[in-house]
């Protein structure tokens, strides 16, 4: 346990570390910077955002970016693949592509609304837009870190799997086999069988385990410092909630739709009820989507801004900045532990609700009394 209380400690170090290098530099890289402040709001959207490239460090004038590959097809000029780093070191746009940020769009007297900071439009020779539509396939720091969460999964699982062939059930487990069995057999007793009973429910197990432990690695993910927030951004968990969705609609019959379309209520009531009934098979896949979106960006948000507040202080007065250093940094351990909590907790609740939802479309005639 103590070795663990120093991981944690040493995680969390490294976690401000690494912020807090790149909120110096956002507030002094040069001496314009200097005189425009810092901007707080900048600075945070910049770091749970997607983005063509892979920040991991600013620390004064060292910079760690790892440029993805961007792939671009043009419905005349065809498919187009370059590295993210073209765009920068001086390039103002490649191969007739550039990538929209903030100063380009005030250079250009344009709005994020026309063409979304972060989005890679086809210029002219002028550097003004085409408005020609383009198809942005690119390997973004979201899809990076989806790719390789997926294969973490995967890796993990397999270990496990081995392990269990290796040692059988009659033998305790050891290791990470160890970590992650009682987890399995509490989601597989807890979960997926009393939501979704009978011979059912044990072909829904590797699906709602799949669910939680690609949820859950995400989420862990997240908080190493110089990651992508992948599970706070809402494309992410939108797939998700459609997975979910289309599970959900594989499992329902016509006891499921009867019950839908023909309540069991008088008839005056039906035609309120119906719509609502309708309405709430769409609406349970919005509420998983929504619910995993908002807690994991509200909590990277949180810790970003407390740690903002020591530039935003240190920029008015440098001894006020330093005061509040040691505030910040307690805030920031709380939150970074709340952060593994809030992990757990969101991985469960979308693995539970999905398999409650799976359950509730097996609905068989009997039920309707309910």
């Amino acid at each position: 346990m103590n070795r663990f209380k120093y991981k944690l400690v040493a995680l969390i170090t490294v976690f401000f570390i690494t912020v807090s290098g790149t909120f110096t530099t956002a507030l002094a890289s040069d001496g314009h910077e200097e005189k425009k402040g810092f901007n707080a709001k900048e600075v945070i959207l910049g770091h749970v955002k997607d983005a063509h490239d892979w920040h991991i460090v600013d620390l004064g004038e060292t910079h760690v970016t790892v440029p993805l590959p961007v792939i671009i097809y043009h419905p005349e000029r065809g498919m187009s693949m370059f590295s993210s780093s073209k765009f920068h070191h001086g390039h103002d746009s490649y191969e007739g592509y550039r990538l929209v940020d903030g100063h380009y769009l005030a250079s250009k007297g344009l709005t994020a609304a026309q063409y979304p900071e972060g989005s890679i439009i086809e210029v002219d020779t002028n550097d003004n837009p085409t408005g020609q539509k383009i198809y942005d396939w690119s390997i973004t720091k979201n899809i990076a870190f989806l790719l390789f969460g997926s294969v973490l999964l995967v890796f993990l699982m397999l270990q496990v799997a081995k392990a269990y062939r290796i040692r059988g059930h009659r033998q305790a487990p050891k290791g990470f086999q160890s970590l992650v069995e009682p987890v399995i057999i509490f989601m597989r007793d807890e979960v997926v069988r009393p939501n979704i009973p009978g011979a059912k429910g044990e072909k829904y197990v590797p699906f709602i385990l799949t669910i939680f432990f690609f949820i859950l690695i995400n989420n862990l993910l997240g908080l190493v410092p110089g990651s992508a927030n992948v599970t706070g951004n809402i494309a992410v968990t939108a797939a998700l909630a459609l997975i979910s969705f289309i599970a959900m609609m594989a499992a329902t019959n016509r006891h499921f739709w009867g019950h839908i379309f023909n309540p069991p209520v008088p008839g005056g009531v039906k035609v309120i009820l119906a719509p609502v009934e309708l309405i709430g098979v769409f609406t349970k896949p919005v509420s998983l989507m929504i619910r995993l979106f908002a807690n994991i960006l509200a909590g990277h948000i949180i810790i970003l801004s407390i740690i903002s507040l020591v530039f935003i202080f240190g920029s008015l007065n440098k001894v006020a900045g330093y005061g509040f250093l040691p505030i910040t940094i307690v805030f920031n351990i709380v939150m970074m532990m709340l952060e593994l909590l809030v992990a757990f907790i969101q991985a469960f609740i979308f693995a539970n609700l999905t398999a409650v939802f799976i359950g509730q479309a097996m609905e068989h005639q009997g039920d309707h009394h309910h």
